[in-house]
């Protein structure tokens, strides 16, 4: 059975990342690696069996490993029982005072590291097409909403402001995650080096020299300084913490799309040729908002298990979190690469309709104005407690109109007829321009850009501005 995910979701790019083809490759610079840091520190590893390894390092037989892990019931012996069998010079010297999680914990590190590269680039492109959204939005005046209860008003980049923010968040996280990142490291069985140490007869300083050597080889800064079996679970759920913030950032974003599409004020991109129903033609489901929900759960879920791990990781270790790790990371990174995709998809093909957004605001603006007139009338020299009760009085008559018989919202002609006030039409209509009642919302969208969003991409120059091609 192949993974959806793989087959209909994530981009190549991330699946080649935790494909198992790279996941064994990687194993294999590991050995690589190893041996030849030990060589160069007087260990008797030659340099033609390094040579060796390096000549056959891609040269995987993924058939003959899993024959070898039916029997073995071991799936490091097994890739390793392979490896030495092409590199008969190099067998005898190959995994040297390593356990399995040299292999195994590096690379799942090394994975995450690439992981959170790709996933850094998908940030930076999502921002960038949600910027320039709220950007040409600004002043556009719409409902605000709390409780999804018609509030006071603000603008659509205002608003769009608001998701790109959450993300902006989660990409300053997942910076420092991916800063602090380091390999678990050349540490043996139980994170004491004590095998290193007597393969160098006690040198201290080689046993470090190697480690450094290692990590440098592999493109990383370090290892941690201290390890037990595995590197530290915490990791895993720092990791997951920051991908289930993506996560939950996109699902608020696509929740909120999916608002607004039944409000019929924004709509996602849709494909010409498009089929919202079977059965209904004339439906134009939110798919892809939709979609961005469902893989969110699972991402945000993982932080769950995740952290389960970490807490269970009895003393030096212990195998329980094994099983999980094995989908749990690849599928949380799959998912992540999905839902930035589509959040990029969706956010550079949003369609605004404007004389929906408009009705809505007609509806509940002049009870908006409702205080701006009681003012001005108060200042011609009218009583404040009289004119407040008139106002109470036509405003629930009005919207007792507007839910039981669909009227329109006629609130400021009864007011212009209504002698009490002293105010006439056109003046009563100069008052509840939409402008007015946005407050200073076009300028945060303005400062918003100008110190966050636009230092942030000023650092992401080349973040994937190609066409994203996303799957069924």
């Amino acid at each position: 059975m192949s993974d959806p995910l793989v087959s209909r979701y994530a981009s190549p790019e991330m699946a080649a990342i935790f494909s198992d083809d790279n996941k064994y490759r990687t194993w294999r610079r590991l050995w690589l690696a190893l041996a030849e840091a030990q060589g160069e520190l007087g260990l008797s590893v030659t340099r033609a069996q390094v040579e060796e390894l390096r000549a056959h390092v891609d040269d995987l037989d993924l058939e003959a490993a899993a024959r070898e892990e039916e029997r073995l019931r071991h799936d490091v012996m097994a890739h390793l029982k392979v490896y030495a069998r092409q590199c008969p010079l190099a067998g005898p010297i190959l995994h040297l005072g390593a356990t399995s999680a040299y292999v195994g914990d590096n690379t799942d590190i090394l994975q995450m590291k690439a992981g959170l590269e790709l996933l850094d680039r998908r940030l930076a492109a999502a921002l960038r097409a949600l910027a320039g959204f709220a950007r040409h939005n600004r002043s556009l005046a719409t409902l605000g909403y709390t409780h999804l209860q018609a509030a006071q008003l603000t603008t659509v980049g205002k608003r769009a402001c608001l998701w790109a923010q959450d993300l902006l968040l989660d990409a300053q996280a997942l910076a420092f995650e991916r800063a602090r990142l380091k390999l678990r490291g050349v540490k043996g069985t139980t994170g004491t080096q004590a095998s290193f140490l007597e393969l160098f007869h006690g040198d201290h300083a080689k046993v470090e020299e190697l480690e450094r050597r290692v990590a440098l080889k592999l493109g990383s800064a370090g290892a941690y300084a201290v390890t037990g079996q595995t590197y530290p679970r915490k990791v895993d759920a720092a990791i997951m913490a920051v991908l289930g913030g993506i996560a939950t950032s996109a699902a608020k974003f696509a929740t909120d799309l999916r608002l607004l599409m039944g409000f019929g004020e924004l709509e996602e991109p849709i494909g010409k040729d498009q089929v919202g129903s079977s059965a209904m033609a004339y439906k134009r489901n939110p798919v892809k908002t939709e979609r961005i929900v469902a893989l969110s759960r699972p991402v945000i879920a993982a932080y769950a298990v995740a952290a389960t791990n970490a807490s269970n990781q009895w003393l030096e270790r212990t195998l329980d979190d094994s099983a999980n790790r094995r989908s749990l990371l690849p599928q949380a990174f799959l998912a992540t690469d999905a839902i930035l995709l589509l959040v990029r998809t969706v956010a550079s093909g949003l369609v605004v309709h404007e004389r929906t957004i408009a009705r809505a605001v007609a509806r509940e603006l002049p009870f908006m104005a409702t205080e701006a007139v009681l003012m001005a009338a108060v200042a011609r020299g009218g009583d404040r407690q009289e004119l407040h009760e008139r106002l109470r009085t036509m405003s629930f008559e009005v919207r007792r109109l507007q839910h039981e018989e669909g009227a329109d919202n006629d609130l400021l002609a009864r007011l212009a007829a209504d002698p009490a006030f002293k105010m006439g039409l056109d003046e009563l209509r100069a008052l509840i321009d939409p402008m007015r009642f946005v407050g200073r919302a076009p300028e945060q969208v303005d400062a918003f850009l100008a110190a966050e969003i636009e230092p942030y991409l000023a650092a992401h120059p080349a973040a994937e501005d190609g066409a994203v091609r996303i799957k069924v």
